[in-house]
């Protein structure tokens, strides 16, 4: 609503002129005006007063319309004053909601006003008008939607709230609450009996977190909804895998214990509270749906594009872009949420076409503190949930010992979601019991704070307290029940744990992973076969360089697609750009589907790639490989992004954890861009399949190449992926040929296993023609070459005194001065796939090249590239290291020190 503080009783000239215009025609008034008119029946004199020349009573017409704008001001302004903190007073936020910002006094207060109408009290006095106002927006849940600018929205959620809030939930209901809130405290209380001091991030204090999963949960299938997928940290989350997942509390006792597993290829494990559960749950009602909640590092706010692109895959494959049918529940910690930069990106990341999930839950715990840092240090917003106005989302701030409240909240955040499909947020204001784990000692930094919490009943005997007070005369006796009850399961389940722990097991994949395996050492010794028919070469390059007759391309792209024609019908190549078209073309036709996103990847970063074309009259878009067959089943989808890297690779790795039938790449704009995303490579990409069991065949496409562009476009940083390569957990490459591109890409798919894919590309050598390939390297037996020999070599090895083992764009140049001096001796082998290293493919050419020294040859410095990691890893045989110096930048940025070093290397190489 509009600032209207300047119109008081002093102007009632202002509202009948107003009025009178709104007579004449209602849209030439201010919507907010138009909604007060339209609340009157002035035709028929009313509860107003009338002159005898039936024009209406101006003061009393401005002062209705200050009881309406004093209703809406409570609407907006409420929840500034709410009593939604548990512990301490609010900071004054400065509401303004006193009679006298209204022109109204306290003479007002019983005199009746049909603006109450607008509040359900027609005719109300003021006084009952702010009692009801009062007790709807500043009691346990303050209301934050007043940036909503969409009428349908608000309107809907302001009748959600005045109707909702006010309900007396059923018996059932209660006793439902009463049994998650029991469960929730004698959870927690018991594992701090049993396992004192150990570390387990409790929920004490928030365990509201409960009962509001459990509401969302049950409302969420009332809509049918067959899917949550859940991201959350640590806090709450053994007691979410037991209380809403379902994990047996057997398992999470004997993962308290420390148990070793049996199984030692079942990786390194992960701590108890990082660790994703899946199950099937049943409502009360009977009804099922599969809860997932990720697996989550100490990353905090890592998980949420993961789990959003989780839910993205999901939404797309199972059920046809309906989101309604899956439902992406995201959990933060106040200084999370409001801290974390990953938390922006993905609020901005939210209604794009290529990363909406449908609208996301967000529920916030917060404890009012971080790991000891106090909120009004923690940021300069005045909730942690300011982000939730970037997208015009409604928040509900709500006191976290009011469980009737904290229910409601999320009974209409989910049929909101379901309804708009928009993200909405519950900030559910509570305390943390313990320190940032049960180890630390809260009063150090906040003695005061902490002393009022240990006088704080729980929420459990708040509620039992509100439900006796309330009418619900056996609360008591019934929570005492439930209590004893659990606690006696629980105890049982801990003395058989006890006695004989569970072993160690990790939880079996989803039904669409179980036909595939865990990769061994043997299956990098080589690649299968990926190459397709020679027929479906010829068809699918004629699809790919087509367009329909009556779509104009650009007339510079025209002739590009025509020269690309020419390349392959005159002299049988295609070059780089096509070849990986080809590649997701093929995938395409066997029924998989590939999706491809980042910054400009419809053209391509170096305007490689055009998988989108664009009309130069209508700017109408051609998906050239979504018109590849009339029965065509699987698109390719493809995503130009916002500027992210974190948050986008983030979706797009959570997107190949789904679903192992398609192939998700990511293309960093230049490959060390991909720095901003290195917790999603660190804490995912690398390790999770041996922290968490989880295989992902994600896809990440850095340009990478010394062309004397400068420290931040020449290195994609290879080093940082060698180092963390152990285990076969992924493949790092640096290709050199439009065909061998072709097959990386095609393997990662027909491998019976999926490992990521970190590919070093080429920027300038995308239009070499040394880059291009015949078109018979693409099809028949042809597969990926992890080493390529030398061909000029081949045929006389005993001729070769030198061998020059290098990968990527360094080849070329190496290959232009070797024909440049006509040197016969020396042989280039190209090390197309550096990790897994192929051991015995460089063995057999060792012995082949019998008489040559070797030598490893890079452009990047020798502290960089994979001169440290080949010596550290490869020792097969002796071979020296060829590379510019050790630097802290990754390139000068001076284009002729870049010339003459390239050169050094280049003389270095021949001559030494």
């Amino acid at each position: 609503m509009k600032d209207f503080s300047y119109i008081t009783n002093s102007h009632p000239s202002f509202i009948e002129g107003l009025y009178k215009d709104f007579t004449e025609d209602p849209q030439k008034v201010d919507p907010d005006f138009r909604k007060f008119f339209e609340g009157f029946d002035y035709a028929v004199a009313g509860d107003l007063a009338v002159t005898g020349t039936g024009s209406v009573d101006a003061n009393q017409l401005s002062k209705e319309f200050s009881v309406y704008r004093l209703i809406e001001a409570y609407r907006h302004k409420g929840h500034l004053i709410a009593q939604t903190n548990p512990i301490r007073s609010r900071k004054d936020r400065h509401a303004n909601l006193e009679l006298k910002y209204f022109g109204l006094t306290d003479k007002d207060l019983t005199e009746k006003f049909q603006a109450g109408q607008f509040i359900g009290l027609p005719s109300g006095s003021l006084q009952q008008i702010i009692d009801k106002l009062k007790k709807l927006y500043c009691g346990s849940v303050g209301v934050e939607c007043g940036y909503i600018t969409d009428p349908e929205i608000y309107t809907w959620l302001i009748d959600q709230v005045e109707k909702k809030f006010l309900e007396v939930p059923s018996l059932d209901k209660r006793k439902r609450n009463l049994e998650k809130i029991n469960q929730g405290v004698i959870f927690e209380k018991f594992l701090h009996t049993k396992y004192i001091g150990q570390k387990r991030f409790s929920l004490e204090g928030g365990e509201a977190l409960i009962p509001a999963l459990d509401a969302i949960i049950h409302e969420a299938t009332n809509d049918n909804v067959d899917e949550a997928v859940i991201g959350m940290a640590h806090r709450g989350r053994l007691n979410v895998l037991a209380n809403t997942l379902g994990k047996t509390y057997e398992q999470i006792f004997s993962e308290f214990e420390g148990v070793i597993p049996a199984d030692k290829t079942q990786g390194s494990g992960d701590v108890k509270y990082h660790l994703g559960f899946r199950s099937d749950f049943i409502t009360a009602s009977g009804k099922k749906i599969n809860l997932q909640l990720c697996p989550n590092p100490s990353h905090l706010e890592v998980v949420d594009p993961v789990a959003l692109g989780f839910a993205r895959a999901k939404a797309n494959v199972l059920y046809n872009f309906n989101y309604n049918k899956i439902l992406p529940i995201l959990i933060h910690g106040d200084a999370a949420v409001a801290g974390q930069g990953i938390i922006y990106e993905v609020a901005q990341m939210s209604e794009l076409e290529g990363y909406n999930v449908g609208g996301t839950i967000h529920l916030v715990i917060n404890n009012q503190i971080g790991f000891t840092t106090d909120y009004k240090d923690a940021r300069s917003s005045d909730y942690c949930t300011a982000i939730a106005g970037i997208t015009k989302s409604p928040v509900f701030h709500v006191n976290g010992d009011d469980i009737e409240a904290v229910v409601k909240a999320a009974e209409i955040a989910t049929v909101f979601r379901q309804k708009f499909h928009k993200d909405i947020y519950i900030d559910i204001l509570c305390y943390r019991r313990h320190g940032h784990n049960e180890g630390d000692e809260p009063k150090f930094t906040q003695p005061h704070l902490y002393s009022l919490i240990d006088k704080h009943p729980n929420p459990r005997e708040v509620y039992m307290d509100f439900l006796t007070n309330n009418g619900e005369k056996d609360a008591q006796q019934l929570a005492k029940e439930m209590e004893t009850k659990f606690w006696n399961d629980l105890q049982e389940r801990f003395d058989e744990v006890h006695q004989k722990p569970l072993p160690y097991k990790l939880q079996a994949p989803e039904q669409w992973w179980q036909k595939l395996r865990y990769a061994e050492a043997a299956d990098f010794q080589q690649s299968p076969v990926t190459g397709i028919t020679e027929t479906s070469v010829h068809d699918l390059m004629d699809k790919i360089l087509s367009w329909p007759e009556d779509f104009q391309p650009l007339r510079k792209i025209k002739k590009l697609l025509q020269d690309k024609k020419a390349l392959f019908d005159k002299d049988g190549l295609i070059d780089w750009g096509t070849a990986e078209l080809l590649a997701y073309a093929s995938l395409l036709i066997e029924e998989l589907t590939v999706r491809l996103s980042g910054e400009d990847v419809k053209r391509g970063t170096f305007a490689q790639r055009h998988a989108v074309l664009f009309d130069e009259n209508t700017n109408l878009e051609y998906n050239r490989l979504n018109h590849l067959s009339e029965n065509q089943r699987s698109e390719f989808r493809v995503y130009n992004s916002l500027l992210s890297e974190y948050a986008v690779l983030g979706f797009e790795y959570g997107y190949a954890l789904a679903n192992p039938n398609n192939l998700a790449v990511w293309e960093a704009q230049y490959g060390d861009f991909a720095n901003g995303a290195q917790m999603v490579i660190d804490q995912y990409i690398s390790s999770a399949e041996s922290k968490w069991g989880l295989m992902s065949g994600v896809v990440l496409l850095l340009p990478h190449g010394y062309e004397g562009s400068g420290p931040d476009h020449s290195s994609a940083r290879l080093e940082r992926y060698l180092q963390s390569c152990a285990e076969y957990n992924m493949v790092v490459t640096n290709i050199t040929t439009a065909g061998n591109f072709f097959h990386a890409l095609r393997r990662q798919m027909k491998w019976d296993f999926r490992k990521p894919l970190i590919n070093m590309s080429p920027k300038a050598n995308l239009r070499h023609p040394g880059s291009y390939s015949k078109s018979e390297d693409f099809a028949g037996q042809h597969r990926f070459q992890e080493v390529i020999d030398d061909a000029q070599a081949a045929g006389n090895p005993a001729q070769i005194k030198k061998v020059l083992l290098c990968s990527g764009k360094l080849y070329f140049d190496l290959e232009e001065k070797r024909q440049k001096e006509n040197r016969t001796d020396i042989a280039l082998i190209r090390l197309e796939q550096i990790y897994p290293t192929p051991e015995q493919q460089l063995v057999a050419l060792h012995e082949k090249y019998s008489g040559a020294v070797w030598f490893w040859v890079q452009e990047e410095p020798q502290n960089m590239g994979a001169a440290t990691f080949l010596q550290t890893t490869f020792k097969a045989f002796p071979y020296g290291i060829i590379s510019r110096n050790a630097s802290a930048s990754t390139a000068t940025g001076y284009a002729k020190v870049h010339k003459v070093e390239q050169e050094e290397i280049l003389e270095t190489a021949f001559n030494l």
